[in-house]
């Protein structure tokens, strides 16, 4: 039996609203039957016309299936975004980083990993622990930037799904006291993240706590042409992630970063991917489709799919989640017509159909998983990762999104919750009106 897929993206009310609708019609022997012969197996493949699904004479039998992620997210949207009106203003010079290098309005961490040495009186200098982060690391820049991007992510899905005037407007509130106040705002630079005491005062390792930042432009994007949103703000906003994209490119830290082994490069040129659209800095989107297909895929990526140095590490499960979700956010963020990185694939195969297929079946049965569990947080995974809904809905493959759909959408575990950059899946997912007919096979 052989289903027809016909994939339709449509907008009913709001402006990114997406629902697809996806129809299999299951066609039976009246249609045209094409045998293809699989090694000792038949496989039934059936030959339709382009009006098929206009077509009854064809159809014997049909059952529709809609994924509306406004419908599925509405009550979580309007909770969080309802709890982000109450909030007041988020700014990192709230907390003092009593280690930091920097100023108060520069942003400042410490490497997760990284614990005092129990021979020194003072501890000094730090030692590594891979995989295990020190709770007691100072974390609230890194905390206000999270609930920043929570909050105004919220607000502009609950925008885009309602057109309520409320949320745009405690929006432009947070973003202007975080971004743009001169006596409160975050400088637009990552100097002093993931600082190591006794041994660095920042490192370019830290760049990836920006990726919470990543949301925050496609949340603006929805935001824009409401009556509250003000153009000074936007002029204001797209200067500062302009600035911060520069620093990204052009300094020590960022330069080491862009040019790591694993995740890390991904993630950072997420956050410019991201950062660059918003600015519509079109030469460095172009780098990171250069990014992802000469570097990313052919030097990261095996050819069944995984990602050998995130399999090494001590949270091996986690990592290739993370890295799989940021693969193919930057598949979601960079695709045109004319360079999709959906379709991209080496003379090999590998490319991301081969990455998704690889983590899909451990996603759906973690205790298939061949490694051991990881060492922090192994419970904590998978949540409703947005590989699984971009890639279903991009590659056509419904059992990746009805997983996502099971999946928890709002984790608590925070060292989970430190390694999602994406809370509102309708803010990513474009404005699309087109329908798109695929095969599937169905093997018995």
């Amino acid at each position: 039996m052989t289903l027809r897929l016909v994939t339709c993206y449509q907008r009913p009310v709001s402006r990114t609203l997406l629902q697809c609708r996806v129809i299999a019609l299951v066609v039976w022997c009246f249609s045209t039957v094409t045998t293809v012969f699989a090694g000792d197996k038949n496989v039934n493949r059936v030959s339709l016309p382009d009006n098929v699904a206009q077509s009854s004479n064809a159809v014997r039998a049909s059952s529709e299936f809609t994924l509306d992620v406004a419908a599925i997210d509405h009550d979580r949207i309007l909770k969080a975004a309802e709890a982000a009106l109450t909030i007041a203003p988020i700014t990192i010079t709230r907390f003092h980083a009593e280690h930091t290098a920097g100023g108060p309005n520069d942003f400042y961490s410490n490497g997760d990993y990284w614990w005092p040495d129990p021979t020194k009186p003072d501890g000094l200098p730090y030692i590594q622990r891979d995989g295990e982060s020190n709770p007691n690391n100072f974390s609230r820049h890194r905390s206000a930037v999270r609930d920043l991007r929570d909050a105004v992510a919220a607000l502009a899905a609950a925008y885009e799904i309602t057109h309520d005037d409320r949320y745009a407007g405690k929006a432009a509130e947070l973003l202007r006291v975080f971004f743009l106040d001169e006596t409160t705002r975050m400088n637009p630079n990552l100097q002093y993240a993931q600082a190591i005491p006794g041994r660095s005062t920042g490192r370019g390792t830290g760049i990836i706590d920006g990726l919470h930042l990543a949301e925050v432009p496609l949340a603006i994007e929805a935001l824009h042409e409401s009556r509250p949103f003000s153009p000074v703000i936007l002029a204001g906003l797209r200067q500062w992630f302009g600035q911060l994209s520069a620093w990204m490119t052009t300094s020590k830290n960022g330069q080491e970063e862009a040019a790591a082994k694993n995740n890390h490069a991904v993630a950072f040129w997420l956050q410019i991917a991201c950062f660059a659209r918003f600015t519509g800095d079109q030469a460095r989107l172009t780098e990171c489709r250069r990014q992802f297909k000469e570097v990313f895929v052919p030097n990261q990526m095996a050819t069944d799919g995984s990602f050998p140095l995130e399999l090494k590490r001590t949270k091996p499960y986690g990592y290739s989640i993370f890295q799989l979700d940021n693969m193919t956010t930057l598949c979601q963020v960079l695709s045109t017509p004319d360079d999709n990185l959906w379709k991209f694939e080496l003379p090999d195969g590998r490319g991301i159909r081969k990455a998704v297929a690889y983590l899909y079946p451990f996603l759906a049965d973690k205790s298939k998983w061949p490694l051991k569990p990881d060492v922090q947080a192994w419970e904590g995974w998978p949540t409703r990762q947005p590989s699984l809904l971009f890639a279903g809905i991009a590659l056509h493959e419904h059992l990746y999104w009805e997983l996502w759909k099971r999946l928890p959408p709002d984790p608590t575990n925070t060292e989970v919750r430190r390694n999602i950059a994406i809370t509102q899946p309708i803010l990513w997912l474009e404005s699309v009106a087109a329908t798109t007919a695929v095969t599937t096979n169905n093997k018995k």
